[in-house]
């Protein structure tokens, strides 16, 4: 079982940058695809990016080239560094784990992108 929490959420203005940082707690963080999901005020939770435990990332597309997604075993860590934001970006941030059937959620961070 892998306990994670989010920081690094907060207010900033369009084109601004914010990292998240997820951090896990128990054993096998390096067996765990982890994944940011995001959902704003009457949306559904959407999945941002992902990266496997091989290192691989996937985005959701209007994120391309705006956000990375990076992982440290040994710290047990995933971040995601966003870049440019946009109002659009404003929502719930959630870290999420999986491996095999079981996975995990964060209580999730507060991003706001206005001016």
């Amino acid at each position: 079982q892998v306990r994670l929490v989010e920081s690094g959420g907060g207010l900033v203005q369009p084109g601004g940058s914010l990292r998240l940082s997820c951090t896990a707690s128990g054993s096998g963080f390096s067996r765990y695809i982890m994944s940011w999901y995001r959902q704003a005020p009457g949306k559904a939770r959407e999945s941002v990016a992902t990266i496997t435990d091989g290192g691989t990332t996937t985005y959701k597309d209007s994120v391309k080239g705006r956000f990375t997604m990076s992982r440290d075993n040994a710290k047990t860590s995933v971040y995601l560094q966003m870049n440019n934001l946009k109002p659009e970006d404003t929502a719930v941030y959630y870290c999420h784990a999986r491996y095999l059937a079981y996975n995990s959620w964060g209580q999730g961070t507060q991003v706001t992108v206005s001016s």
